[in-house]
């Protein structure tokens, strides 16, 4: 049976999901996206992700006339067509199809594109939260603004299949000695005195929904997090190292560049916020 989405002003089948070749998401990856998570068939944190997709536009002065409201109707739309009780929904808005390739931006009477689609897959019984993920270090190669997300992904793919072309799960990045973020996760550490540290919000890194729920409920529960960029060496000898993201939620890294974490056990830490955040969201 074939999946509903979303496509510019009305749903389809996806068999029959259609964008122009002009399209400037295709041609420039001229676009952001968000995902959000879906559990027990409910979104989980979505007005956060539509507040950093209104970011997103507003940093690339691409225009987003959905208003809120119509961009969740669909959402829960999708969810309900498509049967999710557990996956994903993706929404991507590109800046549309000027009919030529052109570097320029076209003028505002281009209206944007909008694809939103769903993908069920499992997410809470993940096997790999409790062995943790086997990961390696990469040269952070992408562009200097990192805190929009775009739909300009090459350069994690790239280091995604660098790990694993390693056996390993997936890719810490590091730029100018320093870890910035995963492929497609941030990055925490506890220090080996017991201190939580994440790196600061700057243009390196994206400013994560998930990290952004976890800082706030360590404030609630007066866990102190120190704020600072940090090196692979001190990950290496971090009592934990964890990422998060919208789907993967908090997940373990126990081996990092061949180097076990922890004994090579996930951390009661990562495992506490783990299940802090899934009980955030009456998904626990």
């Amino acid at each position: 049976m074939s999946s509903w989405v979303w496509l510019n002003e009305d749903y389809c089948p996806a068999e029959h999901a259609r964008v122009s070749v002009f399209d400037r998401g295709f041609l420039f990856a001229d676009g952001v996206y968000e995902v959000t998570a879906v559990v027990n068939g409910q979104l989980l944190d979505f007005h956060a992700h539509m507040q950093r997709l209104q970011r997103s536009c507003q940093a690339l002065e691409l225009s987003l006339p959905w208003p809120v409201g119509k961009l969740e109707k669909i959402h829960e739309t999708l969810v309900a067509r498509n049967h999710v009780q557990e996956g994903s929904v993706y929404l991507q808005i590109t800046r549309g199809n000027p009919g030529k390739r052109d570097f320029h931006y076209p003028d505002t009477s281009v209206p944007p594109t909008l694809v939103v689609f769903t993908q069920a897959h499992n997410i809470l019984q993940d096997p790999r939260a409790e062995r943790g993920l086997s990961m390696v270090t990469c040269p952070d190669i992408r562009w200097q603004r990192c805190d929009i997300k775009t739909v300009s992904l090459l350069a994690a793919s790239m280091a995604k299949m660098a790990a694993q072309s390693q056996g390993a799960d997936d890719a810490i990045l590091v730029r100018d000695g320093l870890i910035t973020e995963a492929s497609s996760a941030n990055c925490f550490m506890v220090t080996p005195c017991g201190k939580l540290v994440t790196r600061a919000l700057s243009q390196a890194i994206l400013p994560g929904i998930t990290r952004a729920a976890l800082l706030d409920i360590c404030q609630q529960h007066q866990l102190g997090i120190e704020t600072r960029a940090f090196s692979p060496d001190e990950a290496y000898g971090a009592r934990e190292v964890f990422i998060t993201s919208a789907t993967t939620f908090v997940m373990p890294v126990t081996r990092l560049d061949g180097n076990l974490i922890g004994g090579g056990r996930p951390g009661s830490v990562a495992t506490r916020l783990r299940k802090a955040y899934l009980a955030r969201f009456g998904a626990a």
